[in-house]
């Protein structure tokens, strides 16, 4: 059954349904290792990734990119950093209340093939979602507007979306990296040239109140 089903292993992970939610397991590497350096990026919308590090989203949706191998989303790591994109950025499927976000942002992009990362990303829980009811009522936790849900939860013929409850820790200065070639295109996972060392941890309090808020909907 699905609920049993053993998704596609990667090199660093095994993700397991188990009701919906996608059990997830890092390596002994990183298990051992979460004060040392991170030297891979997620790729969003630079909209996104200010509404994450400001706290006013606090889940990631995601789909799969059609470069990702296999055409399938796979949690990769259980932290990483926030790569902001600012390609195919469209207000239309953001709220309303992100727009002037946006259009600040946009106005502030690099123009010298730089990328400025600030914000690591931290996994709490994981989930696969294929009812889009349920989705919607997850609507105050993202800046996306419900049409843009509506369109990605249908996207590739395949029905659903994956949730991801993440705290998010900003850096005091951004670390700035050269834009390679190799970071272009739709792919989710991007491999840093050089590791960039994470800022402090949040309290536990913290970290897990938005992932329990999250089972909490989705279980009803």
């Amino acid at each position: 059954s699905r609920s049993s089903e053993t998704l596609q292993l990667s090199s660093v992970s095994a993700q397991i349904w188990r009701k919906r939610e996608v059990v997830f397991y890092p390596t002994l590497w990183e298990s051992v290792n979460r004060m040392n350096s991170v030297g891979w990026a997620f790729k969003e919308w630079a909209v996104v990734v200010d509404a994450l590090k400001a706290g006013r989203q606090s889940i990631i949706l995601r789909k799969g990119g059609v470069a990702e191998r296999g055409g399938e989303f796979r949690v990769d790591h259980d932290r990483f950093w926030l790569f902001p994109t600012f390609e195919h950025q469209n207000a239309a499927e953001l709220k309303p209340e992100a727009h002037e976000t946006l259009t600040r942002l946009t106005r502030e992009a690099p123009k010298d093939r730089t990328v400025p990362i600030d914000t690591l990303a931290e996994v709490e829980r994981v989930w696969f979602v294929d009812d889009l009811e349920r989705l919607h009522a997850l609507d105050h936790l993202c800046i996306w507007s419900r049409a843009s849900v509506e369109k990605r939860f249908a996207y590739g013929g395949k029905l659903g979306l994956y949730v991801i409850a993440v705290h998010t820790r900003v850096l005091e200065k951004p670390a700035v990296i050269a834009d390679l070639p190799r970071y272009v295109g739709c792919r989710t996972w991007v491999d840093l040239d050089a590791p960039i060392a994470p800022p402090p941890a949040p309290p536990t309090t913290i970290r897990c109140a938005i992932a329990d808020e999250v089972a909490a909907i989705l279980a009803r």
